[in-house]
C-alpha cells in the first residue's frame, strides 16, 4: 500500500513517529518520546516537538500523561492506512 501523502504542515519526522507508533505487521505501540528516537533516525528534542504538533491534529494521544506515554489515535491510524484523505488534516 503506498504511503499517504503528507499534509502541508507534516514533515518526514511526523511519519516515521506515526509508523512507529503503527509498528506495521504487529501490536500498535505505547511509547515515550526518547524509545521513539531510539528506533528512528530523528533526536529525542525532535521526535518530542512533533509529538505536540501530531497531538494538536488529533493523530497521536496520550495513554498516560504523567508518564509522556504516547499510542496512535484512531485517526492517526486511519491516516496511516488510507482511510482518511490527507485534506482533512489541513
Amino acid at each position: 500500500m503506498p504511503k499517504p501523502q503528507l499534509a502541508s504542515w507534516m514533515t518526514p519526522v511526523d511519519r516515521d513517529i506515526l509508523e512507529q507508533l503503527q509498528n506495521k505487521g504487529a501490536e500498535e505501540l505505547i511509547l515515550n518520546p526518547t524509545a521513539i528516537a531510539a528506533n528512528i533516525d530523528w533526536g529525542s528534542q525532535t521526535v518530542r516537538e512533533h509529538m505536540m504538533v501530531l497531538r494538536e491534529h488529533g493523530l497521536v494521544e496520550y495513554f498516560d500523561e504523567d508518564r509522556a506515554l504516547y499510542q496512535l489515535s484512531e485517526r492517526g491510524s486511519e491516516w496511516l492506512n488510507g482511510d482518511l484523505n490527507t485534506a482533512e488534516l489541513e
